[in-house]
């Protein structure tokens, strides 16, 4: 019988943890969100049930931020399923020197955001090496990279899809490494050689990663924060504000915590939604 049960203490003290840092403040979160705590942070909420779920259909600012994770969402998704796989194809290959090559594009995943985000904002500046190379092409005027309400979304998209590469390139890379070199060879055999050989063999052999590539980037899509908050802080005229960011402003600089739990349950529910879909889609494939 201890031997049964002796299992279930080394995974207590996680659970403990869990509960308190993750549990707990979610169900509490959630109680919020049907609740208002007026104008006394300090007095107990009381329940006003639906009250700021109707407030969130009558925020236009709300729907633009939803529009935003949306646009943000179809930006970075492709091009992180794209980009990396191109990226492990060329690491994959028996050179010498490679695991530099790996070890480079791998970097910007272990960077941290706020050093990364600093360094992207210096580049974007008007003055910075994007508009100095902008102007050495002949070009009258720079680019207002982060200034521009048709700009700046895109601008901030470029980071999170230079900070992501490594990472889903890595993912990738141990999807190529478990095909055989077998395969490539009868493929060869047959005329598929080239690129051609990676559209008939890689590609199809792949296609568990990519849909988990996919379905990661999205959910990470989604929860874009540290970007927006580095570089354009929602501006300009909240182009470039997102649901996570909005939630941001609305708990910690106007205090409206229960309204902020409010947009925070949408969100949950979002990704839950995209979640079933990713798992009801695996055991379909």
């Amino acid at each position: 019988m201890l031997r049964k049960v002796q299992p279930f203490f080394f995974l207590l003290p996680a659970l403990v943890i869990l509960t308190l840092i993750v549990f707990y403040p979610a169900i509490q979160a959630f109680s919020l969100s049907f609740s208002s705590y007026g104008y006394d942070l300090t007095a107990s909420p009381e329940w006003v049930g639906l009250e700021n779920f109707q407030r969130l259909i009558n925020d236009d600012l709300f729907k633009q931020t939803l529009v935003n994770s949306l646009l943000y969402i179809v930006g970075v998704v492709p091009a992180l399923v794209i980009l990396p796989l191109f990226l492990a194809i060329a690491v994959n290959q028996k050179l010498k020197g490679i695991n530099w090559f790996r070890t480079a594009y791998y970097t910007p995943v272990v960077i941290s955001m706020v050093v990364a985000g600093i360094a992207w904002k210096a580049l974007y500046w008007s003055n910075g090496i994007f508009n100095q190379v902008w102007l050495g092409l002949g070009f009258s005027e720079g680019l207002p990279w982060l200034t521009s309400e048709n700009w700046a979304i895109w601008s901030v998209m470029v980071v999170t899809i230079w900070k992501g590469l490594g990472y889903y390139m890595v993912i990738y890379l141990a999807g190529l490494q478990g095909i055989s070199s077998e395969l490539y060879e009868a493929g060869a055999i047959d005329g598929s050689d080239g690129w051609q050989k990676h559209i008939d063999i890689t590609i199809p052999l792949m296609k568990p990663y990519i849909f988990l590539v996919a379905v990661i980037s999205a959910l990470s899509a989604t929860k874009v924060f540290e970007e927006v908050y580095l570089l354009t802080q929602g501006g300009p005229r909240n182009s470039s504000k997102t649901v996570v960011y909005y939630i941001y402003e609305k708990a910690f600089q106007d205090l409206d915590i229960n309204y902020a739990c409010a947009m925070g349950l949408v969100l949950f529910v979002v990704i839950l939604v995209l979640s079933i879909a990713n798992l009801l889609i695996s055991r379909y494939r």
